[in-house]
């Protein structure tokens, strides 16, 4: 009998606690979701479970313009 695999579909590493969403699939994606990471390291999207990861000592302000998880590409940075 095998482990089910619960890891994420996709990791992205990201420089700010507040994530944007929307699956990046265009027809396919979903609804935009705005996530907040709080005081963790990372947050999963209840969509498309893709995982935000804080990349380390590199936290940036908030920008909206540049959205982690909408405005980048596969993969994150």
């Amino acid at each position: 009998m095998s482990t089910p695999d619960f890891s994420a579909p996709e990791i992205i590493t990201v420089t700010c606690r507040r994530i944007a969403c929307d699956g990046v699939g265009g027809a396919l994606g979903h609804p935009r979701v705005w996530l907040e990471m709080g005081e963790g390291d990372f947050v999963e999207c209840p969509y498309c479970d893709r995982r935000f990861v804080m990349s380390a000592g590199h936290e940036a302000p908030e920008n909206e313009r540049l959205a982690p998880g909408v405005y980048e590409g596969a993969g994150g940075h």
